[in-house]
């Protein structure tokens, strides 16, 4: 996108990628606002992953069974999935700063509840309530964080919010397995709740809706939208590319939600660590996890940055590799070629998560974007967040958790089959969207 570099009296402000002028703004506050929203999801992924770093605690005193384990992951993933989209439309509407704060307490206390569950039907219950609190974190906290920056840093702001669950997850598993070990495992959720509240009540006291709005990035003249004008919620379904998109990015995060979920068991069965030592261990590979979907969305923009249409291809790339990686890295003897294998398939194993979003941001009208995320989420959850943990648990419990694994990769011939029919279908996929409404032919690429 060419930035047109005269505006009036108003300077660009490099680190933000927006205008600043007198007019109330600050270039720092978008940052803070980063800052609060990226640790908000931070404490959202920390309450949800601590679970399996307790894992091996659960499985003793209650005797649970892998699917029954399985099941307290996949029950937040679930909820996720379902009211991802029903609760960001109604954050749109209700104002959300207001969601975000409420949605913050709503998990931190549910986590407060883990710690005091005596059964698993109790601790289900908990965690039910946990997914129903964390529902619509993400795509309303994107929108937010995205409405204050220019949309030339949409696609590093949107890979490094995405990353943050892998990042929250590592800080889960390695504090809750330590805290497990040391005060026993109700203390790692008592901490991870206390966290969340107190990073609820500071985003509620730095950021209003009033803030927001003052800093929300003006779009140049050819790129504003009629202000009456919102694209209807069914274009969000009606577009063959973007679906594919929605498809392709679900499914492909399925071995990496296995991951998150199933290696501080693979590593206390395997190698027989302590549930402290495989909880750091797990956080290594979850580590990757992270660091290669930040790494695989600057390589993807690069790559794409004349021609659009390589994303799509950059996200196959990426599943075939991580399907390779972690097939062979299952499939081999314990040691250190193992742990190669498999984190460098865990490196790859969300990395066509930035290219696939950026693919729905640039498929969907800019009225109804949110939403978009807020589909794409729900996708993300059902296709590979729940169905992950949940297919995984099953198949241990009647294989061993190490060829459930090994099988779990399979999982990326779904995605890349989806995403090659996107990139064949992607062409017309942005002539249908040029017929949606005013401006939508100047729609951001990211």
């Amino acid at each position: 996108m060419q930035l047109n570099t005269t505006v009036g009296s108003v300077a660009a402000d490099s680190s933000t990628g927006r205008p600043e002028g007198k007019n109330g703004r600050s270039r720092n506050y978008p940052w803070l606002v980063f800052a609060l929203a990226f640790g908000l999801l931070l404490a959202d992924y920390m309450s949800r992953q601590v679970l399996s770093a307790i894992f091996p605690f659960l499985k003793t005193e209650w005797g649970l069974s892998d699917s029954k384990l399985g099941s307290l992951n996949s029950v937040v993933a679930l909820m996720v999935g379902l009211l991802t989209l029903p609760l960001s439309l109604l954050a749109d509407r209700w104002g959300r700063v207001k969601s975000l704060v409420l949605m913050a307490t709503l998990w931190s206390i549910a986590t407060l509840l883990c710690a005091i569950a005596s059964n698993y039907q109790e601790m289900l219950a908990a965690r039910f309530l946990v997914g129903v609190g964390e529902a619509a974190y993400g795509s309303v906290g994107i929108a937010v964080v995205l409405g204050v920056f220019a949309p030339r840093v949409h696609a590093a702001l949107s890979g490094a919010f995405m990353a943050g669950g892998s990042f929250g997850s590592v800080l889960g598993v390695a504090a809750g397995g330590a805290i497990a070990v040391h005060l026993g495992w109700r203390w790692s959720f008592v901490a991870m709740a206390v966290a969340g509240l107190l990073l609820a009540a500071l985003f509620r006291v730095l950021v209003t809706e009033a803030k927001l709005a003052r800093h929300a990035d003006a779009p140049p003249p050819q790129q504003r939208l009629s202000p009456t004008f919102r694209a209807p919620v069914s274009t969000l379904f009606t577009n063959p590319a973007v679906l594919c998109a929605y498809v392709g990015g679900g499914v492909q995060l399925f071995a990496a939600a296995v991951l998150l979920a199933w290696t501080p068991s693979f590593f206390n069965r395997e190698y027989g660590l302590a549930p402290d030592k495989a909880a750091v261990a797990a956080s290594g590979i979850v580590l990757l996890v992270g660091t290669g979907m930040v790494c695989c969305g600057i390589i993807t923009d690069r790559i794409g940055r004349r021609d659009l249409s390589r994303k799509w291809l950059t996200a196959m790339v990426y599943c075939a590799i991580s399907l390779v990686f972690l097939t062979l890295g299952f499939s081999i003897e314990h040691g250190a070629a193992q742990l190669i294998l498999i984190g460098i398939g865990a490196f790859f194993s969300g990395g066509a998560s930035g290219p696939t979003a950026a693919m729905v941001a640039n498929l969907t009208h800019p009225s109804v974007r949110a939403s978009a995320m807020g589909t794409l989420t729900l996708a993300n959850s059902l296709l590979g967040m729940a169905l992950g943990p949940f297919l995984v648990g099953l198949l241990a419990d009647h294989y061993g958790l190490t060829t459930a694994l090994r099988l779990a990769p399979l999982a990326y011939l779904v995605a890349i089959t989806a995403l090659g029919l996107g990139m064949r279908l992607y062409p017309a996929g942005l002539r249908k969207l040029a017929t949606v409404g005013p401006a939508s032919t100047q729609s951001d690429p990211l």
